[in-house]
């Protein structure tokens, strides 16, 4: 929901856009859309300082594999509006990369990259490739409202980078994709730290970040841990991969363009962080799971409606009193799905919501809490041959299973066992499997002295501006829970691991978190069997 504040919004992190480092050479590209069919062409825009550069492109995953490349092409410089993270970079298209049938459906990568005096330089582009029609009973749906939200590359983002003050954010309520994606979203190198503190403190703890830490020693967005394909959909495809499960590819965009985008397929799987959806996304998830599709969430922070415009562009002002809308379509405002105004709760889709539980042993949220989650219905069938007992917690510090954005629902405890009170919308049918405590922000204890990575003043803020003089008491405490929890929607299903850290359970070869998501993904395409 948010990223570092206050110590954190001093300049020195870099921000990507032409002139502002005249030491280094210049180079980005991105592509005209988000993905493609076979028999398109993508078309690639370039921007670089150096005489010439080449194109190599790869269908990223397990195994990476070249497609398509291109070399000695003639390097120009364009004019970049100074507000391109609004209105697009504007730059001509360079290069048009025919989509080959022959290609299968997946995440593309596109690296650009020069040599000046004797060093490489390279940044990188994305597409993805839709398949005409399904060849797999699984859609993973790639989180392009997150990334949009997030990409700071031109200077601003839907956090920050508007305004002359450096210690105060304020974010830009309108985003384009017609721009390169910031360093770091889509590519990197094996070992950069994730958003969770996988040390446990001892007393005297004083916060830390060690991802904003290494992307301001090493040159990369601030925020490259915070949404897209390197820190989430990347690592789950590898998983995927390497244990036999075939993937079909599509975009956020396809949902909110197309309705039957997910027709045909018996599962849909969101991954990491998927903070930010259209109204449009969510009808074609609802009519999906409705008419018996299986929805397998691997994922947290299920928080924001935006709307794009007729350019594509993302908006979201979060604060409902300046978006436009708010006296004539207050349903379509963007902010907070749980508003009561917009009538259509987060978890009447997702079974759960980001303000249900907000952050975990991230900076001085939770800093010692176990990391994992806490087992109470061990008979569950997404715990079948885990071993787990009630009371047990899997993928703990310093994995993280349950860790930086997590998501939960009002609940109460009858005889140790969770039950959702249904005060904000939660189906009656919700089954809450496991769960990890939770608050909504960091509490500030060191009087500005230390970063705070999600003040509570921010979330604290958001309710009033939603909620006025009524806020719910489930807001009063400031405490929450991140939860796996299922439930049934229509004739179809629903599995929601409640965490954005999902995915480090598979990183590290966690055994328990490896066999549930086996449960899922198996019970949801029909494929029962043990491997």
């Amino acid at each position: 929901m948010s990223a570092a504040r206050y110590a954190w919004s001093i300049p020195g992190f870099p921000v990507e856009r032409p002139g502002a480092d005249p030491t280094t050479p210049e180079i980005w590209c991105y592509a005209d859309r988000y993905s493609y069919l076979p028999g398109d062409e993508v078309a690639l825009s370039v921007h670089t300082t150096a005489p010439s550069y080449d194109v190599r492109v790869l269908r990223d995953g397990a195994d990476p594999v070249e497609v398509w490349s291109a070399s000695d092409l003639p390097g120009v410089a364009h004019p970049t509006p100074t507000d391109a993270y609004a209105v697009g970079c504007r730059w001509p298209v360079a290069l048009r990369i025919p989509v080959d049938p022959a290609w299968s459906s997946g995440f593309y990568l596109v690296v650009v990259g020069t040599e000046v005096d004797g060093r490489r330089h390279e940044r990188e582009g994305f597409f993805v490739v839709r398949a005409p029609r399904p060849t797999s009973d699984i859609a993973l749906v790639l989180t392009t409202g997150t990334l949009a939200a997030y990409n700071d590359w031109g200077g601003a983002n839907h956090y920050r980078g508007l305004g002359d003050d450096p210690y105060v954010d304020v974010p830009a309520p309108v985003l384009s994709s017609r721009r390169p994606v910031a360093r770091g979203m889509l590519r990197l190198p094996e070992g950069a730290p994730r958003n969770a503190n996988p040390a446990t403190p001892g007393p005297g703890y004083r916060p830390r970040h060690p991802t904003y830490e290494w992307a301001i020693t090493h040159g990369y967005s601030r925020h490259h841990s915070d949404a897209f394909w390197a820190t989430y959909e990347r690592p789950f495809v590898v998983w995927a991969e390497r244990n036999g499960y075939a993937l079909d590819h599509l975009t956020q965009q396809d949902l909110h363009d197309d309705p039957s985008a997910l027709d045909g397929y018996r599962c849909a799987v969101f991954v990491g962080h998927d903070e930010y959806w259209t109204w449009e996304m969510r009808d074609v998830v609802d009519r999906f799971v409705d008419r018996g599709g299986h929805l397998a969430r691997f994922a947290g922070n299920y928080v924001w409606q935006v709307r794009l415009d007729e350019e594509g562009r993302q908006i979201c002002y979060k604060d409902p009193s300046l978006d436009p809308l708010r006296a004539t379509e207050p349903e379509r405002v963007t902010t907070t799905w749980d508003a009561p105004f917009i009538g259509r709760p987060a978890a009447q889709t997702m079974g759960l919501t980001g303000l249900g539980g907000a952050y975990a042993r991230y900076g001085a949220t939770t800093p010692r809490s176990s990391g994992g989650y806490t087992v109470y219905r061990p008979d569950h069938w997404a715990l079948a041959g885990t071993d787990l007992f009630y009371g047990d917690v899997f993928g703990a510090a310093p994995v993280c299973v349950a860790a930086f954005e997590v998501d939960g629902v009002d609940y109460t405890f009858r005889h140790g066992l969770p039950y959702a009170t249904g005060s904000d919308g939660a189906p009656e049918d919700l089954v809450i499997v496991a769960m990890t405590p939770a608050v909504l922000g960091e509490t500030d204890r060191w009087g500005g002295e230390v970063p705070i990575g999600a003040p509570i003043e921010e979330m604290r803020h958001l309710v009033a501006a939603v909620w006025g003089d009524e806020v719910p008491g489930r807001f009063k405490t400031g405490y929450g829970a991140g939860m796996v929890a299922t439930f049934r929607r229509g004739e179809g299903e629903v599995f929601n691991a409640g965490t954005t850290e999902w995915v480090s359970g598979l990183i590290h070869n966690d055994p328990f978190t490896e066999q549930i998501t086996h449960n899922v993904l198996r019970r949801f395409t029909g494929r029962q069997e043990d491997r």
